[in-house]
């Protein structure tokens, strides 16, 4: 069986651009009910500066640190392979920082979300590449 790349119909990019819009809400509210929801047991996470968390641990980092004080996304690539969706774009991140200050992180995220078999989309990996200064 060869399974083709091809865009989202209407309906599955708004499913897929409405379960974008909830991660980023959950995370800025540490609304650990829907991050369990919608975060795949399998997930992996890594983050801008390389640290690598699975489902619990970013559950536990997002309780604990609440990093999160906002997040935008920019235009997003929606690409599906079966029932996988690959969405690219762009992300822009304001963070607490441990010491009480703020920052911000701008790059480009790469996530993979797979169609439940109890339906809804579900967080399997997540990667975000801070930009850079181009030379």
């Amino acid at each position: 069986m060869h399974v083709t790349v091809h865009p989202p119909d209407q309906r599955v990019a708004a499913e897929l651009h409405a379960v974008e819009r909830r991660r980023q809400r959950a995370l800025v509210d540490v609304d650990l009910d829907a991050l369990d929801e919608i975060f795949d047991d399998t997930l992996v996470h890594t983050h801008a500066h390389g640290i690598t968390h699975t489902k619990t641990q970013l559950l536990e980092h997002t309780a604990g640190r609440r990093p999160y004080l906002d997040i935008t996304r920019g235009e997003l690539l929606i690409r599906l392979v079966g029932d996988v969706a690959v969405v690219t774009g762009p992300l822009t991140n304001l963070l607490r920082t441990p010491d009480g200050g703020e920052r911000t992180l701008a790059g480009v995220a790469t996530q993979i979300l797979h169609h439940h078999d109890r339906g809804g989309w579900r967080f399997i990996s997540f990667q975000m590449t801070p930009f850079s200064e181009r030379k």
